[in-house]
């Protein structure tokens, strides 16, 4: 390794105290880049006064062909950037290659959401002789993959932003946003039942919430959560098991249903488009996975 990274790395050891494991991952990306500089010029030594930022995009591009993902080249850019601030500091080089330098995008993960056969099974009929408790967290999981509420807006519904007549809810979302979703018969059926239950078991009155304990409280963010994870465990080997996968389901179900991507971004109550356009990639992944099943040259 050149002598200016062996200054860089006793640098971070003594002056800036950095441990040692930090300092390893330092000098394995300097020592990355300086062999990817190296062979790629026809000198024996490398001279970092004269390296541009274009060599140092393509280090990103070999790195990116190569299967780095794009959260791990950016963590070696910073290395890259910190060198050679430090080089400019003591006035070893004159300029900073890494202005030119195009930092590849951060890579979204893709929503996790149910099959469309985990969610004919998770829905199959409650029988008729379930108690309120069975009823409301089969109803909860429907809402959830039938609205694609948020949990704060479910828990927050109370029976007046139901219209029955019209199948529609009114929900309260981020920064007290009001929105109106439909709903079907299929829900409006489902809801109704629940409500006849509830009612008769609270006998003093209506609730001041839709969704409730048998006491008539407000149901709890864990208490959902707990009710979500056990039924998606039933028909699913997911690891994340959340109200949120019910909510993604749902908003990929339309798109791969042929919703136009303006409505659903207005049915989720998402501010921004690009925030629903995940579900686009979403629906191409699946598109891609039906290809390579089904093309016999795939």
């Amino acid at each position: 390794m050149c002598m200016m990274v062996d200054a860089f790395v006793t640098y971070l050891r003594y002056e800036r105290n950095y441990s040692e494991e930090t300092i390893q991952n330092y000098q394995c990306d300097l020592r990355q880049v300086e062999k990817f500089l190296l062979e790629s010029s026809d000198s024996d030594s490398l001279d970092w006064e004269n390296v541009q930022g274009v060599d140092i995009n393509e280090w990103v591009a070999y790195l990116m062909d190569n299967g780095y993902m794009s959260s791990t080249v950016r963590i070696k850019l910073s290395s890259l950037r910190s060198f050679f601030k430090y080089l400019l500091r003591r006035e070893a080089v004159h300029k900073d290659p890494m202005q030119c330098v195009v930092a590849p995008k951060k890579s979204k993960k893709l929503p996790v959401f149910l099959r469309e056969r985990e969610i004919d099974q998770l829905l199959d009929e409650v029988s008729d002789d379930a108690g309120f408790e069975t009823i409301r967290d089969h109803l909860i999981i429907q809402f959830f993959y039938m609205t694609g509420v948020r949990v704060s807006e479910l828990l927050n519904l109370k029976d007046v932003d139901v219209d029955f007549f019209r199948k529609s809810i009114r929900v309260l979302g981020k920064r007290n946003k009001e929105r109106d979703i439909p709903f079907g018969e299929e829900l409006s059926s489902v809801m109704s039942a629940y409500l006849s239950v509830r009612d008769g078991l609270l006998k003093d009155g209506k609730p001041m919430y839709f969704f409730v304990r048998p006491n008539g409280d407000r149901m709890t963010y864990s208490q959902v959560l707990k009710i979500v994870r056990f039924w998606l465990s039933k028909v699913s080997s997911l690891k994340k098991r959340s109200p949120h996968v019910l909510r993604h389901t749902f908003a990929t179900a339309m798109m791969n249903n042929g919703a136009d991507i303006a409505a659903v971004q207005a049915l989720l109550g998402h501010e921004s488009l690009a925030t629903t356009q995940i579900y686009t990639h979403t629906t191409f992944e699946e598109l891609k996975k039906v290809y390579n099943q089904a093309h016999p040259r795939s």
